[in-house]
């Protein structure tokens, strides 16, 4: 007897699940007949381009919509939602990061969202965009995000532009006073007006530096523009942005840790020889060699961008971890190092054009913490450091300001040395130390967009 009890009830409650089921099936199915055209052929509603029947209203007092974030709901409370419901968020390049950043954003409840791309779906994309199909291939990246969108959330004000972002097109894409940008471009022309224009209009961004080339997820992390490290983009961007429209900081990425585990790989023409990869650019600035990606990382920077984003407009505050530099006091030595030594033998340090952080990059990366005149690295660790203790900062160049292309690590009496030469006797004489260093500076020059 109370065997069968069991069963009615439990049949009872899948009759009661399986009813609820089938009125929100029903409704959904009355929801997408709506695409029906009026007697002017306007679609209705499904279109999610600013003319949805639901524009203007509140989302969530719609039972499906309430249903569908229900979850949300319960994480941040009805009233932060409500919030989120009621944003307009921009994103700027949807590739890996910014089709995953998007899609998430999406399926959170954000009520209007502007996609902007001038790129199209590619083969050798599927590997990381979020929501991309072979049947995708070929048509703009704005326009596939769009179509998938409707599917998931037809509520949602989208808006598609095929467009690349550029001062012609800022007003476009930047006016109706968005709550948010999301920069995910991976060009520092692009990036760095973008996030000019955002700082000069008050607007709310948040960035990605590179996600390529890289493995390590517990190494994400969210930050100032200032502290991010280890990263090609971010030096370069934080560069230009102080050089061109003096931005020191204030702008928060998204970044890694890990330093990349990959190059840029070789260009190769349509007779498989390496060529000059600047020869193919169809747009000026633009990267036509590939960076190697696995395609996890992108995907979990959009998502952390996405998670940001929501906390921020829903107000609930979350105390990302610091990031902690150990040897921040190193770099600072032979920063002071420099401008004492430039104002002796120049009478001013109005020509040092780099700053603690960019001492590390020269110091650390192209030099690795060695005199220039040791081709191989003799110390490593804290061995590094002792070695450090005697070394000093000098102009390769004298006649160029003191920049990250124009820096060489050297033993105080070699920069006595050095100073003392020309670069043609340097050139003449020593061709193969010439021809090394320049490489290295030559490096720093591409990193840094210079």
């Amino acid at each position: 007897m109370e065997e069968r009890a069991k069963c009615l009830a439990l049949l009872g409650a899948g009759a009661l699940v399986g009813s609820v089921s089938t009125v929100f099936l029903l409704k959904l199915r009355a929801r997408r007949t709506v695409k029906q055209c009026d007697e002017k052929g306007v679609e209705l509603n499904i279109t999610g381009n600013g003319n949805s029947r639901m524009a203007g209203l509140d989302l969530l007092s719609d039972e499906i919509v309430s249903e569908q974030l229900k979850r949300n709901i319960q994480f941040f409370g009805l009233e932060p939602q409500q919030k989120v419901t009621a944003s307009y968020v921009v994103v700027i390049g949807l590739g890996g990061v910014g089709s995953h950043a998007a899609s998430m954003l999406l399926r959170s409840g954000i009520g209007k969202l502007l996609l902007v791309d001038f790129d199209q779906v590619s083969v050798s994309s599927l590997n990381r965009h979020a929501v991309a199909t072979r049947a995708d291939v070929g048509i703009p990246k704005a326009q596939c995000l769009k179509e998938h969108f409707l599917s998931i959330f037809p509520e949602c004000q989208i808006e598609a532009k095929v467009l690349l972002y550029d001062a012609s097109t800022e007003e476009e894409i930047l006016s109706g006073h968005p709550d948010f940008v999301l920069d995910c471009i991976d060009n520092i022309d692009t990036k760095v007006a973008l996030l000019a224009a955002c700082v000069r209009r008050g607007l709310k961004v948040l960035s990605a530096t590179g996600a390529g080339a890289r493995a390590d997820p517990t190494r994400i992390r969210i930050a100032d523009l200032r502290q991010s490290t280890n990263d090609p983009l971010s030096r370069a961007v934080r560069h230009r942005l102080r050089r061109d429209h003096g931005i020191e900081g204030g702008i928060t990425v998204v970044f890694s840790l890990e330093k990349p585990k990959a190059k840029l790989l070789p260009f190769k023409g349509p007779s498989g020889e390496e060529e000059n990869p600047s020869d193919y650019q169809i747009l000026p600035g633009f990267r036509v060699r590939i960076i190697p990606v696995l395609g996890t990382i992108p995907a979990i920077f959009g998502q952390v961008m996405a998670s940001y984003v929501l906390t921020q407009l829903a107000g609930l505050q979350v105390q990302t971890e610091p990031i902690v530099n150990l040897d921040i006091d190193h770099y600072r030595m032979l920063h002071q190092r420099l401008i004492e030594h430039e104002e002796s033998l120049y009478g001013t340090a109005l020509q040092v054009q780099v700053d603690v952080e960019e001492v590390m990059f020269v110091v650390k990366e192209l030099w690795h913490g060695r005199s220039a005149r040791e081709p191989f690295a003799k110390d490593v660790g804290r061995g590094m450091w002792r070695s450090v203790n005697e070394l000093m900062l000098v102009r390769w160049d004298q006649e160029k300001p003191a920049s990250v292309s124009n820096l060489i690590l050297l033993k105080f009496k070699e920069a006595e040395e050095h100073e003392s030469r020309l670069l043609e006797d340097i050139k003449e004489r020593e061709p193969e130390y010439f021809v090394r260093v320049t490489s290295i500076l030559k490096r720093a020059e591409l990193e840094f967009g210079l």
